[in-house]
């Protein structure tokens, strides 16, 4: 079981950039994939990006590709969602969450056990 914290959100003018931060508890943080969805009003959690165990895969929604990067630090028990070139439709809450799962490609949030409170991003236009 691990417990996680996001960080990092705020207002952002279009075209610039944050990076959020997502603290997990636990020994085992390395054994979990990792992902981040979020949450617009009125609209279903989508799914941002997630990386494998190691760090040594990743995956993005192509609504995000080439703008944001996921990374983890597993000595810190970390890992982040560096986004930019921010647009206004990335405005949302944006959640941390851990997985059990074998594989890495994991893209649906009903596959994560574990998730955080989430951290606002708004984006002005």
């Amino acid at each position: 079981q691990v417990q996680l914290v996001e960080s990092g959100g705020g207002l952002v003018q279009a075209g610039g950039s944050l990076r959020l931060t997502c603290a997990a508890s636990g020994r085992t943080f390395y054994s979990y994939i990792m992902g981040w969805f979020r949450q617009a009003p009125g609209k279903e959690r989508e799914f941002v990006s997630t990386i494998s165990w190691t760090g040594a895969s990743t995956q993005y929604a192509d609504s995000v590709k080439g703008r944001f990067s996921i990374s983890r630090d597993n000595a810190k028990n970390t890992v982040y969602l560096q986004m930019n070139s921010l647009k206004p439709e990335d405005t949302a809450v944006y959640y941390c969450a851990a997985s059990i799962m074998r594989n890495w490609g994991i893209t649906e949030w009903y596959k994560y056990d574990y998730w955080g409170q989430g951290t606002q991003v708004t984006v002005s236009s």
